[in-house]
């Protein structure tokens, strides 16, 4: 019994350190609100209660202001936010106008105005919110854009390329020797300059945690569309927090579970029969791509557990007729070689001569008598493909199919306030 508690101990602390670390992670990854509180006259208030709400998950988190008469909310999830702030002596302050983007470190000063707790000053209009503790520069590419945007693969990293300052290393593009995305990346890796910067010097975080191929220094998988909440690009004056690489940080967070369900279900298709001609093109070309899949948020206990599941199956049929092979002629296997050994079919350009392999003489004008012929390889010449290139040059396609399918997972719980 004393080895087993001394066991469970061991196996108790060490889900509560991973919990530690995971906290720690995530700080990265969230939101913050801070200001001061005061009094009509511009006096400090301290000891005022102030409390932040997420209205979608009814998650809270309480403060106390301080000596100064100033609160802070660290690490907090994106979304939309209630702030209640209550004094003895004074109104009630509500103001559920805040939206809070990933990364957004936002100053909401309070003033405080003079009555009982019972009345309440509400502030409903979307709050002009001032990030004063920042010097970086940041673009969102939020939800909407996310999802409406239209994407080839559905790849979200394309977005990326919608902040300010972006551009495609050139390199990586065309396979220089400074090319980053290899066959070794991941099929939706980028290789992109944040204002100027190299593009190893970008640091991918999602939810928190490190997002880095440390192998090539390119991003790792971006979940698909539909299980992304929001992403920012940041550059110019990073905080130390990000301390990886200095060019630019990409903040992307996942979506989670709320108090409400919701979720949806998609399908994406692309084949000849919804897609046109390329105009140069002599045929349709050959790629099926197929993009099914959904999402679901709920909530295991409501303010507290929240569970979030995602998942994409992408099917891709290609046969690009890419593949170049010859064939006997209807000429040839009637004996008449004269054209098939000419120069236009010869890659030396110059005319050859068959020869009778028993008697070492020419065969006239390179006819071949068809008694000669093995009746066996005729008869597995009619299940070859007919060709109608002089030369017998027959280009088909191989099939090259591909499936993925990408799941992800996400709990949330709020232990206490």
């Amino acid at each position: 019994m004393r080895s087993n508690a001394s066991l469970n101990s061991m196996l108790l602390a060490g889900v509560l350190l991973a919990f530690a670390f995971r906290l720690q992670a995530q700080s990265v990854g969230g939101a913050q609100i801070g200001g001061t509180v005061t009094d009509p006259t511009g006096a400090l208030v301290a000891g005022s209660q102030v409390k932040a709400i997420h209205t979608d998950t009814g998650q809270e988190r309480v403060t106390v202001s301080s000596s100064t008469g100033s609160y802070v909310f660290p690490n907090l999830a994106v979304g939309r936010y209630s702030l209640e702030v209550t004094s003895n002596g004074f109104q009630r302050y509500i103001d559920s106008g805040i939206t809070l983007a990933v990364g957004s470190q936002v100053t909401v000063n309070v003033v405080l105005r003079v009555g009982d707790t019972s009345q309440s000053v509400q502030i409903t209009a979307d709050a002009a919110m001032v990030q004063t503790q920042d010097t970086s520069v940041s673009e969102v590419i939020d939800q909407r854009r996310i999802i409406d945007l239209p994407l080839n693969g559905r790849q979200a990293t394309d977005l990326i390329l919608l902040a300010g300052g972006t551009a495609t290393d050139t390199a990586a593009s065309f396979g220089g020797s400074n090319a980053l995305v290899t066959t070794k990346s991941y099929p939706n890796s980028v290789s992109v300059s944040v204002a100027g910067a190299q593009p190893t010097g970008n640091n991918y975080v999602m939810d928190g945690g490190d997002n880095n191929d440390t192998f090539s220094n390119v991003n790792l998988p971006f979940p698909f569309p539909d299980a992304l909440q929001e992403f920012s690009v940041q550059t110019n004056g990073l905080s130390a927090q990000f301390g990886i690489h200095p060019g630019s940080v990409v903040n992307v967070i996942t979506k989670s579970g709320t108090n409400q369900f919701h979720g949806d279900l998609f399908e994406f298709v692309r084949n000849g029969n919804f897609n046109a001609r390329n105009f140069f093109a002599a045929s349709q070309d050959t790629l099926r791509r197929n993009q099914f899949g959904g999402t679901l948020g709920a909530p295991i206990r409501k303010d507290k557990i929240f569970g979030f599941f995602g998942y994409q199956n992408t099917l891709v049929r290609t046969a690009p007729p890419q593949s170049i092979s010859f064939v006997p002629t209807a000429a040839a296997l009637s004996g008449d070689f004269s054209t098939l050994e000419s120069s236009a079919c010869q890659s030396s350009h110059t005319n050859r001569t068959i020869t009778d392999p028993s008697t070492g003489q020419a065969f006239p004008n390179n006819q071949v008598p068809v008694s000669r012929f093995s009746p066996q390889a005729l008869a597995l010449a009619k299940y070859l493909p007919a060709s109608s290139n002089p030369c017998g040059q027959l280009t088909y396609g191989i099939p090259n199919p591909s499936d993925e399918s990408q799941y992800i997972g996400r709990a949330d719980w709020v232990q206490n306030s």
